[in-house]
């Protein structure tokens, strides 16, 4: 069983940064494709990022430029860099892992069967 867990999410005015950490149990971390979605209020869920066990990484339009995902197979760890926030970036974030490496629609959370509990971002202007 997969387990995921999330972390770095918190409250920064617009143009802000944050980090956000997944950390994720060790069992066949390096060969799973990975995401990160998120959900505001009264919206579906949306993908915001993924990579692939290669480091290829795939981000919806919404954040290219201004979010960065990252791997580090070493430590079991995923990341998002996330700059220049803004205010529509207010969501719930989610960690999510596939079965194996990328394929189909990578932004798509039917991709993935494993999630994490999420952590809140809030963007004031």
């Amino acid at each position: 069983q997969v387990q995921l867990v999330e972390s770095g999410g918190g409250s920064v005015q617009a143009g802000g940064s944050l980090r956000l950490s997944c950390a994720v149990s060790p069992f066949t971390y390096s060969s799973r494709c990975m995401g990160w979605f998120r959900q505001a209020a009264g919206k579906e869920r949306e993908g915001v990022a993924a990579i692939d066990t290669d480091g290829s990484t795939r981000y919806a339009d919404s954040v290219k430029g201004r979010f960065t995902i990252s791997r580090d197979n070493a430590k079991n760890t995923l990341a998002l860099e996330m700059g220049s926030l803004k205010p529509e970036d207010t969501a719930m974030y989610y960690c999510a892992a596939d079965l194996l490496r990328c394929s189909g629609a990578w932004l798509s959370e039917r991709e993935y069967p494993f999630w994490g509990q999420g952590t809140r971002v809030a963007v004031s202007s």
